[in-house]
């Protein structure tokens, strides 16, 4: 009895662990107004797993019975046939519960692995035409953004479905004797030979057809010098992968024809052919073009595919009918001249939002426990009645420039919870001693900007989570700022903001304390019945 009920515990605790995760999701695309999206992914997931899980098993599994069906009656024995003969003999009695065990395995990891194809499933399914078609095979853009990804998908898991059927396949007819590697002729059955025939002629029509969707895949490789096809990839990469998918087409019709031949030696010998044929021709032979033949004049055989790469983005950004106009450079510039551009002038960056930020942290971090980004945003306003560009950033929380003395689970997720203020530097003006000159800064917040909510509770740099929200019962405990002035020190917060997930009553408190593996979560008595648990706080995961 001890040991059921602790296999129970543990396995109502597993799930719970389990499933609170989709809990937690749920509850964090309640909390932003978006629960279709995550039952949308929900369910494409769950239809996966069945579709993908239930097909594969029923593939393999249906050729494990067909070969158990097709075995041999009588058997010689042999000293490698007495080894084999021992293991049918242990599976023999369970045969039923193995072949049940497989198919419930195969149906589980499948289908695990089916779900993570839902956003190209998504994608396809929704696809829509983007009117632009590509320069090299005259498709919709959209082939290649929506549909390529998933039909790569379903080839790959096609090829591996039968790849696994075969080698199951062989297995079984080894063991009941449709395979005998121990005699000098007719080592395989009739059955054992044309089943196999057929899953590895189907494994190698495929592969021709994957050859022939790699030269479309061409058109998404990230190369040394631009995305997308260069002159070796059109010239010899593209030919060598359609004349492979031909090789491989003939080697699926040697496999075939095996069904009724007896032997296994054209097929082998179109296997070879295969291999060493995606060595030379896919391989060796695109790189000798690239050797002798592009990079001796490469600017001049680059050159069309580099224009298609530099039309192609400026048509993706909407920059394809930019009319431009030379500018007159002029060497003594006068004051008149100057006065003409004094508005491109007055506009120049002085700032360099990438090498500035140590400069906001030694001028503006005001304590350890905050801390910007290591490069800064651009952003402009009207300040004084003139748009000004600004170098800007969030004064963020940093929970690791904490003292070790005060780092514990209260002040982690209970106390530091927000960062405060912004601060921005006018992008082309500097102060007499060459520091930046800031048009928004200090704490509490001051300058041009007039901002009534400096507290930062959603940020690039936030904690995993932060418990906060009061039911008013007890004093501000969340720290906004240090303050001399205050009795205790600091100025604190109450978070009133609308974002973040309930987690006053007890069982919310429990399925956030199993995720996190946190007993404190359960057990503080600091968290009341209107409190709130913010996570997943990166702008751009919210967004």
């Amino acid at each position: 009895p001890l040991i059921i009920t602790a296999a129970i515990i543990f396995g109502v605790g597993a799930a719970l662990a389990y499933f609170s995760g989709f809990y937690i999701d749920w509850l964090w695309f309640k909390s932003v107004g978006f629960t279709a999206v995550w039952s949308t992914v929900l369910i494409t997931k769950a239809q996966l797993f069945l579709i993908v899980g239930l097909l594969t098993s029923a593939l393999i599994s249906s050729n494990i019975y067909i070969a158990y069906k097709r075995r041999p009656l009588y058997v010689p024995t042999s000293i490698e046939v007495n080894g084999v003969e021992r293991l049918r003999a242990q599976i023999e009695p369970i045969r039923r519960l193995v072949f049940a065990g497989i198919v419930a395995a195969l149906t589980y990891f499948a289908g695990s692995s089916g779900m993570v194809f839902w956003q190209q499933w998504l994608l396809f399914r929704n696809s829509t035409s983007f009117g632009v078609k590509d320069p090299q095979f005259g498709l919709d853009v959209s082939f290649f953004a929506f549909k390529l990804p998933l039909y790569q998908a379903l080839i790959g898991w096609a090829i591996s479905t039968l790849i696994l059927a075969a080698l199951a396949s062989a297995f079984v007819h080894y063991m009941y004797g449709g395979i005998r590697t121990q005699v000098q002729t007719e080592r395989t059955t009739v059955a054992a030979r044309v089943q196999i025939s057929i899953l590895l002629g189907l494994v190698v029509l495929l592969k021709a057809v994957a050859y022939w969707f790699d030269r479309y895949a061409l058109a998404l490789k990230e190369g040394r010098l631009i995305t997308g096809l260069t002159y070796s990839d059109v010239n010899a990469l593209l030919p060598a992968k359609a004349i492979l998918s031909a090789i491989a087409v003939v080697c699926a019709l040697l496999f075939f024809a095996n069904i009724v031949r007896r032997s296994w030696l054209l097929p082998a010998a179109g296997t070879a052919l295969l291999a060493i044929s995606s060595v030379l021709i896919a391989g060796i032979y695109p790189g000798a073009i690239q050797q002798f033949q592009v990079k001796p004049s490469e600017s001049s055989k680059e050159a069309p595919y580099i224009q298609r790469n530099i039309d192609s983005t400026l048509s993706a950004y909407g920059l394809n009918d930019v009319e431009f106009t030379d500018y007159a450079a002029i060497d003594n510039p006068s004051l008149a001249s100057l006065a003409e551009d004094a508005g491109t002038l007055s506009n120049i960056r002085l700032l360099d939002p990438a090498l500035n930020s140590p400069t906001f942290s030694q001028l503006q971090q005001i304590r350890g426990f905050y801390a910007f980004p290591e490069t800064l945003d651009v952003d402009r306003y009207m300040i004084d009645g003139v748009k000004r560009g600004t170098v800007i950033a969030v004064r963020e929380v940093n929970l690791d420039g904490l003292a070790d003395d005060q780092r514990n689970w209260f002040n982690d997720h209970m106390v530091f919870t927000h960062g405060y203020g912004v601060v921005a530097a006018y992008e082309n003006t500097a102060e007499a001693d060459g520091a930046p000159k800031f048009a928004e800064s200090n704490i509490p917040p001051s300058g041009k900007f007039d901002i009534d909510q400096p507290r930062v509770y959603f940020g690039e740099q936030s904690p995993a989570y932060s418990i906060v929200g009061s039911d008013g019962s007890q004093p501000p405990i969340e720290l906004d700022f240090p303050d001399d002035k205050s009795a205790n020190g600091q100025t604190n917060n109450t978070y009133t903001g609308a974002g973040g997930v309930p987690i006053g009553n007890m069982i919310q408190r429990a399925i956030f304390a199993l995720n996190y593996q946190e007993t404190n979560i359960l057990l503080s008595n600091q968290i009341g019945s209107e409190s709130k648990i913010l996570y997943d706080r990166d702008p751009k995961t919210r967004v």
